[in-house]
């Protein structure tokens, strides 16, 4: 009995000291108004099953911009049109640095992940890379015929399909010639085939990294929590990262065997001639962190 009045009267000084704290920093501080912020959990139960649903609503009675407490991580929500320009236009700069949640810390990816950098000349290295061999408009012009070649092979399975009377798995058949398109592009290579094994064990490795990276990560918002990582998250994406830098090191080892003797041009065989001419420019990590990337972002 003694210890459950102890522990009352710990939580009701916690609570009270939370309160007076988020009362002195509103007042203190310049945050855009927002909803009522709970002790620890902050407005994280106003977000719902529906996130963007919730933050509609806010945003009417709050304005377009508005400040969400989401445990430990005090965020501004802009909801307009004309903050957004001011965000992403004028005042790109100083808003281009981002917080790195947990999962990106996985094998260091924060460290070279253009995502996650700072402007930097690194960062803007990557970004030129980015800018001049994935999408430009040479490269995806050269692309086009790619495309229409996995389209038809689609078509060519789907109607094999409905002559033999197979039902077809629209989702599995999407997935693979996304993953052929993927894959074509940046190593000349198909990584699966219509109705195959190799296809199931890709997805469930894309899907499955997918998955993390989109997961909310309570040790994002309570930092208490980083060093338990009580949902996995973090051993899942070491595994899931791993597991794609093993196939990205071994597709690089093969194109550098072969490569007196290709005449293929893809993405990897860019970034390999670069790393080649001046790995202080591009070292290998960079591009299987770049890759790590690139394979999320035409994934999305």
């Amino acid at each position: 009995m003694e210890f459950l009045t102890l522990l009352l009267i710990f939580f009701s000084i916690i609570i009270t000291f939370t309160l007076i704290s988020n009362s002195r920093a509103r007042k203190s501080s310049k945050l855009p108004p927002g909803p009522f912020q709970f002790p620890i959990i902050g407005n994280i139960l106003s977000l719902g099953s529906k996130p963007h649903l919730s933050i509609t609503e806010l945003s009417r009675k709050y304005g377009p911009i508005m400040t969400l407490k989401l445990g430990s991580l005090t965020t501004i929500v802009m909801s307009s049109p004309e903050t957004h320009k001011l965000v992403l236009q004028k005042h790109d700069l100083a808003f281009s640095s981002r917080t790195v949640p947990c999962g990106a810390k996985t094998l260091n990816h924060y460290q070279f992940s253009m995502v996650y950098q700072p402007v930097n000349n690194q960062w803007r290295k990557l970004r030129k890379i980015c800018k001049e061999q994935m999408f430009s408009v040479s490269r995806l012009d050269a692309s086009q015929g790619l495309r229409k070649e996995k389209l038809q092979k689609l078509y060519d399975y789907v109607n094999e399909c409905s002559e033999t009377g197979r039902a077809v798995d629209i989702g599995e058949a999407a997935f693979t010639t996304s993953l052929n398109l993927i894959s074509a592009t940046l190593f000349s290579k198909e990584f699966a085939q219509f109705n195959s094994d190799s296809s199931h064990e890709m997805k469930e490795l894309v899907w499955g990294l997918m998955e993390c990276v989109g997961r909310p990560n309570f040790a994002d918002y309570f930092p208490v929590l980083k060093p338990f990582d009580p949902q996995g998250i973090l051993r899942q994406m070491k595994i899931y990262c791993e597991r794609f830098f093993a196939i990205f090191d071994e597709l690089i080892d093969e194109k550098l065997m072969n490569r007196s003797r290709s005449e293929k041009n893809d993405l990897v065989d860019t970034l390999i001639e670069i790393n080649q001419r001046d790995e202080t420019e591009l070292s290998r990590n960079d591009i299987r962190h770049l890759l790590l990337v690139s394979k999320k972002t035409y994934s999305i």
